[in-house]
C-alpha cells in the first residue's frame, strides 16, 4: 500500500509592520501575529524613530522570527513600510498596522488567495472590548465615506479591475494596507514606492495589482481595526482641499502604475531577431 503523500508546505510569509509611538498597543498586535506564523515565517518591524517605549516593548519579545530595524530619523509611515517590504524575504508579504489585532485564520486565508493572485485585500471589523475587558471584534464594519454604513470590498468579477480603479478615484474602495498581502515576485512592480508618494501606499499597491489584472478580494474579515486618537488612517471626513489633493494623487499613481506595467510588458516581449 503506497504511503500517504506529505502535505505541501505553505509558502513562507513575511509580516511587515511600521511602528511609531506604538507602545500602548503593539504588544497585543505582535502576539496576535506570532500565534499564526510558522517556523519558516518572519515578522519584520521597522520603527520610525519612536520617541516613546515602542522599541523596548518590541524587544521584550525574544522570538527569533522577529527582525527589528531602526530608522535613524523619522521618515514617515510610507517610507517605513517601504523599507519593511524591501527587507522581507518571504514568498508572501502581509502588511500589518501596529495597533490592530489579527483575526484567527488570517494567514491561511490570505496565503490561499495569493496562490492565484499577486495582490489580495480583505475586510475589516471594528475592535472593541468584551465583557471581560479584553480586546475583541465588535462584528461591525468600519463606516465609509458618502454615508456608506457598511464599508466592504465588492466581489471580484470580469470587469473588476476597471471598477476597482474607478472606485479608488472616487475614494469609495476600502483598500487598507493592514488587510492586504502581496507576492514577493510582484514586489518588484510595487517597489520602490514613487519618490513623491507620502501617503496611501495601500492604494498604490491596490492600483498596481488591479492594472496588472491580478487583484483579488476576500469577503472574510481578517483584521480587527482599532480606532483611537493617534491613528494614521483618518477616521473623520476630510476637508474639500484634502479630498481634491488625494484624488490628484490617485491619478498620479494610476499613471505611474501604467508606466511600470508597460515597462514590465516590454521586458517580457521577445526582441525582433532574437
Amino acid at each position: 500500500m503506497p504511503e500517504p503523500l506529505e502535505p505541501t508546505p505553505r509558502a513562507s510569509v513575511s509580516v511587515c509592520i511600521a511602528t511609531y509611538r506604538g507602545e500602548k498597543f503593539v504588544a497585543e498586535q505582535i502576539s496576535s501575529i506570532l500565534d499564526q506564523l510558522g517556523p519558516r515565517d518572519e515578522l519584520v518591524i521597522v520603527d520610525d524613530a519612536s520617541p516613546d517605549r515602542t522599541l523596548e516593548v518590541i524587544r521584550g519579545f525574544t522570538d527569533a522570527r522577529i527582525t527589528v530595524i531602526e530608522q535613524p530619523s523619522n521618515q514617515g509611515y510610507v517610507r517605513t513600510f517601504e523599507r519593511a517590504l524591501s527587507q522581507a524575504t518571504g514568498e508572501y508579504l502581509l502588511l500589518a498596522d501596529q495597533d490592530d489585532l489579527w483575526a484567527p485564520g488570517r494567514v491561511d486565508q490570505l496565503c490561499a488567495a495569493l496562490e492565484h493572485a499577486d495582490v489580495v485585500a480583505s475586510n475589516l471589523d471594528l475592535l472593541g472590548v468584551d465583557a471581560n475587558g479584553q480586546a475583541a471584534s465588535t462584528g461591525r464594519p468600519i463606516q465609509g465615506p458618502l454615508g456608506i454604513r457598511e464599508w466592504r470590498l465588492p466581489r471580484v468579477g470580469k470587469r473588476a479591475p476597471l471598477r476597482n480603479v474607478f472606485g479608488v478615484t472616487l475614494g469609495i474602495m476600502p483598500y487598507f494596507g493592514c488587510a492586504m498581502g502581496v507576492r514577493r515576485s510582484f514586489a518588484d512592480t510595487v517597489l520602490p514606492f514613487p519618490a513623491w508618494l507620502h501617503e496611501s501606499h495601500d492604494l498604490w499597491i491596490a492600483i498596481c495589482g488591479n492594472l496588472a489584472g491580478s487583484m483579488t478580494h476576500l469577503e472574510c474579515v481578517s483584521t480587527y481595526r482599532r480606532l483611537h486618537d493617534d491613528n494614521t488612517s483618518p477616521s473623520k471626513p476630510r476637508s474639500l482641499p484634502m479630498v481634491l489633493r488625494s484624488r490628484l494623487l490617485v491619478f498620479r499613481m494610476i499613471r505611474e502604475a501604467r508606466r511600470r506595467r508597460s515597462l514590465h510588458n516590454e521586458h517580457l516581449t521577445p526582441k525582433a531577431g532574437k
